[in-house]
């Protein structure tokens, strides 16, 4: 079944809004880093995070005490429902369903919750920080907020998870009861995080993130949200999302990559947006493209975004849709002009372009892709 992109919304380290953002992109602005340190720790690391004025005018009840993944959730799932028109009432309600995808959840409020019972016992842990530590969290605020009654589900996993719940909707949206999945991915950034990449060797301590560098110096994370809204019908519909599957050493994502190109470009594929962030996921995806799709253009916006982890998966689609909508890629910023592969190193016309594959690779074993298209 082919679902359309009805509405999109964007929270990024770059600004909110689809066509903001989008527009900046275009120009080849980049975020801004942030250091973050902590008391505990001796090191310092490098994010970047969405400005304070990513979430001005964001007011409801709910989200005094809901934490920061909540928040960039709540704009962009509002934003998204906004763009296709979609007001929730009594009488929808029910016919929409929400899908959120999470990777590593209320980082911030978890630290902070047992940070209190180590320093001063039990007893001082706030009830109130507890239930954001919760993976699921974040998806009942959003359906609070929004009103939206019908099916939730919140899916945990790594950089593919965005893709994978747009999977997922595929098979949601046979109950023909329901009229829109609202899908949400989210990411916040925390000294912990960041220290967690370190220890895992990804993480590189200060920008600019490199493509396709031989070098795999490291990714930069970063913060915000994504969301789409999709229903049965409309300009830009995802064609073909692919499950892709799982590896069990670095070394195996590339033949996954092949097998998951082979299926998706069984048609005329334009250009390719990648999920390549400065660590060994380049090298996977620079091989797979090559023997598979030596021809496609291909974009990643990492470099100027960050890797966003659970938002990056959908901040994907929103490129790719954007794309194919105004006829054009944004300029790879920081990657080697040398490099193999045809990338879009300046602002490029793409204005024939009418399919695109998503690729996104998670660093913690996961590969997802799927096709997409404008009618």
């Amino acid at each position: 079944m082919s679902l359309a992109i009805a509405g999109m919304g964007w929270v990024t380290p770059l600004g909110n809004g689809v066509d903001p953002v989008w527009d900046r992109l275009l120009h080849g602005d980049e975020a801004s880093a942030t250091a973050i340190s902590e008391k505990f720790g001796d090191r310092s690391y490098s994010a970047f995070r969405v400005p304070e004025s990513g979430l001005t005018g964001l007011t409801h009840p709910r989200l005094r005490r809901a934490s920061v993944i909540s928040r960039f959730a709540a704009a962009a799932g509002l934003e998204a429902l906004k763009a296709a028109g979609v007001k929730v009432d009594s009488q929808n309600a029910g016919r929409i369903a929400l899908i959120f995808a999470v990777s590593n959840g209320g980082v911030i409020y978890t630290k902070r919750f047992y940070r209190d019972v180590v320093e001063m016992g039990a007893q001082s842990a706030s009830p109130l920080l507890f239930p954001e530590t919760v993976f699921n969290a974040p998806a009942s605020h959003l359906a609070a907020i929004l009103g939206v009654t019908g099916t939730t589900y919140t899916v945990v996993g790594d950089g593919a998870v965005g893709l994978l719940a747009i999977k997922m909707a595929e098979d949601v949206m046979t109950d023909e009861s329901l009229d829109y999945c609202l899908i949400v991915g989210t990411e916040e950034v925390d000294w912990l995080l960041c220290d967690a990449y370190r220890r895992w060797r990804l993480l590189r301590s200060v920008p600019p993130i490199e493509p396709f560098s031989k070098q795999k110096r490291g990714m930069i994370l970063s913060e915000g949200a994504g969301a789409i809204l999709l229903a049965r019908g409309g300009l830009i519909t995802i064609e073909h999302a692919h499950a892709g599957g799982c590896y069990g050493k670095r070394g195996g994502a590339e033949k996954i990559l092949m097998q998951m190109l082979r299926d998706l470009s069984q048609t005329e594929i334009d250009f390719v947006v990648s999920s390549a962030n400065g660590t060994f996921i380049d090298q996977a995806e620079q091989g797979a493209l090559e023997q598979v799709m030596p021809d496609a253009f291909v974009y990643t916006a990492k470099p100027a975004l960050g890797e966003s982890v659970g938002a990056s998966g959908l901040w994907q689609v929103i490129l790719g849709a954007q794309a194919l909508r105004h006829g054009e890629l944004p300029p790879v910023l920081h990657a080697d002009p040398n490099i193999s592969l045809r990338l879009s190193l300046s602002r490029m016309p793409v204005a024939e372009a009418r399919q695109a594959i998503i690729l996104s690779s998670g660093v913690n074993q996961q590969i997802a892709g799927l096709r997409m298209a404008i009618h």
